[in-house]
């Protein structure tokens, strides 16, 4: 079975929201559960070994996408900033989540490339903890020296909203990524603070003044985790030419996101897409970027994906459709765990 480490997912999110209701987070990762995409018995089904898991702060109402009109069209308006105290609240409690299932043996959250490489080895799921949208942090940035002691690697200056630190691009379609502002003074300060401690900036969410913005800061690898070629399914969230030739020129990564409306033509949520579809944007990219820069970063328990792999205990069927368009084992390891490891090194600058 192919080992593959997922550059994104949302798996706290969904642990932290059931238990706002009662829920047990430590038993329904480690015993399973029906809902959502990943717990340790599906992902160790599935040779899911590892992801990216975020702490995202979730909007005060529930995102539901725009309507589509007569032709398909969409367009939902950004959600409102949120209010600081209230994210640094609810992103302590989803990362005491995460370290309570280190502490009890679930996973291992790895803040290092060796710690990373050990665990996938070893067969213990290998957790790199991620903050998916900055508002818990402020201006002087000690929450950012915080949750890096509590293990952050990774962050998202925004997601799909604006914050003290940049712009987020809607989720619109058909749309450019270039659709406001970018990094504020603040997040370039913050985006040179990661670099120099080593956390991996993240670009999945940013408008494309924004990730130009941080390609002129960062001497680092340009890591989009979970998006796809806007050539190919113009949302806004898509990447276009240009950016990947810019991630291919810094050697870094872009993680293929399984989210249906990001891969298929029409930009529409329909469980019923076919593999064909995720394969058509990894050839896209692989011969846009070189087979060494395209990844996987599924957005697993954070979009709907196509029904023939449901979730993390079907992640191998994409391995085989990987295997069908022709592409060889080595091929396969890159994309599924290789590229992701070599990048993270790279960033974390560490053994």
């Amino acid at each position: 079975m192919q080992k593959i480490f997922d550059g994104h997912n949302d798996v706290l999110l969904r642990l932290w929201e059931n238990s706002q209701s009662g829920a047990d987070p430590l038993k329904e990762f480690i015993e399973g559960t029906t809902e959502g995409h990943i717990d340790l018995p599906r992902a160790q089904k599935g040779g899911l070994a590892g992801g990216i898991c975020a702490i995202y702060v979730p909007n005060e109402h529930s995102l539901e996408l725009a309507p589509p009109d007569l032709k398909g069209h969409y367009s939902t308006p950004l959600n409102k900033p949120l209010n600081y105290s209230t994210s640094l609240i609810i992103a302590m409690e989803i990362a005491a989540i995460a370290l309570r299932l280190e502490r009890a043996g679930a996973w291992r959250l790895c803040r290092t490339a060796s710690q990373l490489d050990d665990a996938m080895d070893s067969d213990v799921f290998a957790a790199v903890l991620h903050l998916e949208g900055c508002e818990p942090i402020s201006k002087n940035l000690d929450e950012l020296e915080v949750l890096y002691a509590a293990g952050l690697r990774s962050l998202g200056p925004v997601w799909s909203r604006n914050n003290i630190f940049g712009h987020g691009v809607p989720f619109a379609y058909p749309a450019h990524p270039d659709t406001g502002p970018g990094l504020t003074d603040a997040g370039r300060e913050l985006i040179k603070a990661c670099d120099n401690m080593g956390i991996m900036i993240d670009l999945a969410h940013i408008t494309e003044q924004g990730f130009w913005d941080v390609a002129k800061l960062t001497s680092n690898p340009l890591v989009v985790s979970h998006s796809n070629s806007h050539s190919l399914t113009p949302v806004a969230r898509n990447l276009t030419d240009k950016q990947m030739d810019a991630v291919k020129e810094s050697n870094g990564v872009v993680g293929l996101n399984f989210a249906t409306t990001m891969l298929r033509a029409d930009g529409q949520e329909n469980k019923d897409t076919p593999l064909s579809d995720m394969i058509r944007h990894i050839d896209y990219m692989v011969e846009h970027m070189g087979i060494d820069c395209v990844a996987l970063g599924s957005d697993y328990d954070g979009a709907l994906i196509p029904q023939d792999i449901t979730d993390a205990a079907g992640s191998q069927a994409l391995v085989g459709a990987l295997r069908q368009a022709g592409y060889n084992h080595e091929d396969i390891n890159k994309i599924c765990r290789a590229n992701w490891q070599r990048v993270l090194r790279d960033v974390w600058r560490n053994a």
